[in-house]
């Protein structure tokens, strides 16, 4: 197994990449093929923490164009965070990986609640750490959640598993004119308002220095491989 040019890792999904081919809720095989991911990336001795979106369940944004108050929508899709939490757990754990679940919202009957120190402990004793609920505040994507906590877990690199191998001018699906980026700085993608991250999460990523991947979570391998420095990947880091 190829080594890994990263000793700790944070991996952001999207509730979305969940759905598998559904329009909504889990889809439990797509599950287990990404905790599949997790758990070869593990054997690499690489320690590993995640963060999944909400979307595939209900999504703070959409509730408040309906009307509802933000504040209230937001924490119905940190609450969807902490059910597609449970599953990956469920699904690692079938693996024979050891992972907890920690929550900034605490809800002390269904998993930990989120403690900085403890999950440093958790990952230096080899076990998976998922974070769910977000920063535990309204109006703060889950994008920034995985930039704070690769922080705060002093992470060497934050992974973006998207649809696509990486970062490209206009949605490659949609613009078969669209080109791929190889490499980009933190201020390109603030610059040119690229939808990688939101702005707060590339704005943290940068000023702590963490170089951000993004790549395909659908292309088997890919998490291991772009760890070993192989894989199909946009990088972006500083200067």
């Amino acid at each position: 197994m190829p080594a890994s040019r990263y000793r700790r890792v944070l991996l952001k999904c999207s509730g979305e990449a969940l759905m598998g081919e559904g329009e909504y809720g889990i889809d439990f095989q797509t599950v287990d093929r990404i905790a599949a991911e997790v758990a070869q990336v593990q054997k690499m001795g690489v320690e590993v923490c995640l963060v999944l979106g909400g979307g595939n369940i209900f999504r703070g944004v959409a509730g408040a164009t309906e009307g509802m108050a933000r504040a209230s929508a937001d924490y119905m899709g940190m609450l969807a965070t902490v059910i597609n939490a449970l599953a990956m757990q469920h699904a690692l754990e079938t693996r024979s990986v050891h992972t907890r679940v920690q929550s900034a919202i605490p809800m002390s009957t269904v998993c930990e609640p989120y403690i900085r120190r403890r999950a440093q402990r958790h990952l230096e004793k080899g076990r998976v750490v998922i974070f769910a609920a977000g920063t535990g505040n309204p109006f703060f994507t889950t994008d920034t959640a995985a930039a704070l906590r690769a922080a705060e877990m002093g992470c060497d690199a934050m992974l973006k598993g998207t649809q696509v191998d990486g970062v490209y001018t206009a949605d490659p699906k949609k613009d078969p004119k669209a080109k791929r980026y190889e490499k980009l700085t933190y201020m390109d993608v603030l610059s040119n308002d690229l939808k990688v991250m939101d702005a707060s999460a590339i704005s943290l990523a940068r000023e702590n220095k963490i170089p951000i991947l993004v790549f395909s979570l659908h292309e088997p391998g890919a998490f291991a491989a772009v760890l070993a420095g192989t894989g199909k990947a946009t990088i972006i880091e500083g200067d």
